[in-house]
Parts: C-alpha cells; structure tokens; sequence
C-alpha cells in the first residue's frame, strides 16, 4: 500500500461534468464531458474564464448530442481533446494552440472505426478516457465499462487512420465486484500515474453506481501495473494533472465528475509518497 493524502481544494463555480484536466502555470485548463469550451481557472484570481472550440458553443449539452471530451493532453506549446468515441458524434479532436489561441477541428470517426475492427470492440464499447504522448507514441486509454469489457491502452504511432495500432489488454483491480476502468491518465518523467473508477453498468453510455477509485501507476514501455491504490469508497475521479513534486512526494490535482447538470466542480489535491 502507497501511503496517501487527499484534500479538498477549490470549488469552481460555472463549471461542471468535468472530465480532465492540466495544471500550468497556476492555472487549471479544464474540460467538461457536456460542454464545447475549454477552461481556464487562474488559481490565484479564483477566476474562470471560457475558451471558445466551436462557432457555437455550449454548455449542459443534452446526452445524445454532446461531444464527450473525456480526454485532453499537452503536447509541446497545443492542447488535444478527443471525444470518447461511444457514439458517432463523440468521434472529434480539437486542437488549441497556446500561442496563436487558434482553434482546428479533426475528424476522428476514421481512426476510431479502425480501432474497433482491428481490436474486435463493438461501436458501443469504444470509451476513450484518457490520451498522451510518449515514446514516439500516441497512447488513448480504453476504459472497459461496457457489457465485454475490456480495459487497455492503444498505442498508435499517427492520429491518421492508415497508421499501426496495438492494444496493450491491461487488467484493473475490483472494487466489490466490479473492474475498475480508467478514467484518465498522464506521463510523469517515464512513469504513467493513471486514475480508474468502479461503475456499476454495463454501458459506456448509461450510468451507475459508483463504488470508489483508485490512482495507480504503470511502466510507460511495459504497461505493467507497478501500484494501485484506492482513494475513495463513493467519488468518481475523473481527472488527473501533476502539480508538484520533490524527492520523497508527488502531489496531483484530480477532479471529480458529479455526472449532473450542476455547473460546479470540485478540485483536490492528492499526495503520494515517492516509490521506486
């Protein structure tokens, strides 16, 4: 067992669903599974302001038409959101450039149809949580929710649909019965911290019940499960960032997913202790 610590931080009020974040230069840059903006929460100022993606942007989508973001990364000086994938309209990828604050849209529709016939996922099981780039690689963490589940990173070597993809199967621990899947992760020198949640269903569309979530850590080559540890017995975290570090701890920003149309999020902060 990792010895661990979490604690409330901020309440970002206007802002809900949210389902993945980066901390840079004390602020939050947040998205929500049921809006078309990107945040921006300035730590210090305690103020939110909205980064418009699309020429009509909303907020609270309704289920079966929103974009489901569930997945954003930094990548040198740009931003990549990807949409889950679990319907036909959650199958996009926006590109947000920090300096020139230009936005570009991608279809992903492609890739994802790819995913799916070479690794035997049907349409509905697709479930894209979390995205990074290592090792010359883009990896997309599948989170096994659905009625076959089948928890795993895809390792990609171009976002095109004509590149080679792999599925690395990697098996989660339970919590009461029920698997664990990931909900997000990200790249920590060579390691990969990710977040994963016990969801009573069997849809990657439906909700259910939530039984708890754990933080764990695996090889960034091997993908094998170093540690995992439960952190909550209800919550369902959703979203993960470094945001501090020395030689004996590790420190995160998680945030939750309420699963409402309530527009607030909480933030906590979650220390481990430095393991080899």
């Amino acid at each position: 067992m990792n010895p661990f610590t979490i604690k409330f931080l901020y309440k970002i009020i206007g802002l809900g669903s949210a389902s993945g974040l980066v901390y840079m230069d004390n602020s939050l840059f947040v998205i929500s599974d049921n809006s078309s903006f990107l945040y921006e929460y300035k730590l210090q100022e305690n103020e939110l302001s909205k980064i418009k993606l699309f020429e009509n942007n909303q907020e609270n989508i309704p289920k079966k038409d929103k974009f489901d973001f569930e997945a954003i990364t930094l990548k040198e000086d740009t931003f990549h959101l990807f949409g889950s994938g679990s319907t036909s309209k959650r199958e996009k990828r926006i590109i947000y450039n920090l300096d020139s604050k230009k936005t570009e849209e991608k279809e992903l529709s492609n890739l994802y149809k790819k995913l799916k016939e070479n690794h035997s996922i049907a349409d509905d099981e697709l479930n894209i949580e979390g995205a990074l780039f290592c090792n010359e690689n883009w990896l997309l963490f599948q989170r096994g929710n659905g009625a076959n589940s089948k928890n795993g990173v895809f390792k990609i070597k171009s976002l095109e649909a004509e590149c080679y993809t792999q599925l690395v199967e990697v098996s989660l621990p339970k919590i009461k019965h029920v698997e664990t899947s990931f909900t997000d992760a990200i790249l920590v020198e060579d390691k990969i911290y990710f977040l994963a949640t016990a969801e009573d269903t069997t849809s990657t569309y439906d909700d259910g019940e939530i039984f708890g979530s754990i933080i764990g850590r695996m090889d960034s080559k091997t993908f094998k499960i170093e540690f995992a540890q439960k952190i909550s017995d209800t919550q369902k975290f959703e979203g993960l960032t470094l945001y501090k570090k020395t030689e004996t701890e590790i420190q995160f920003l998680i945030c939750e997913d309420n699963d409402s149309d309530v527009l607030e999020t909480n933030i906590y902060q979650l220390t481990l202790n430095k393991i080899n």
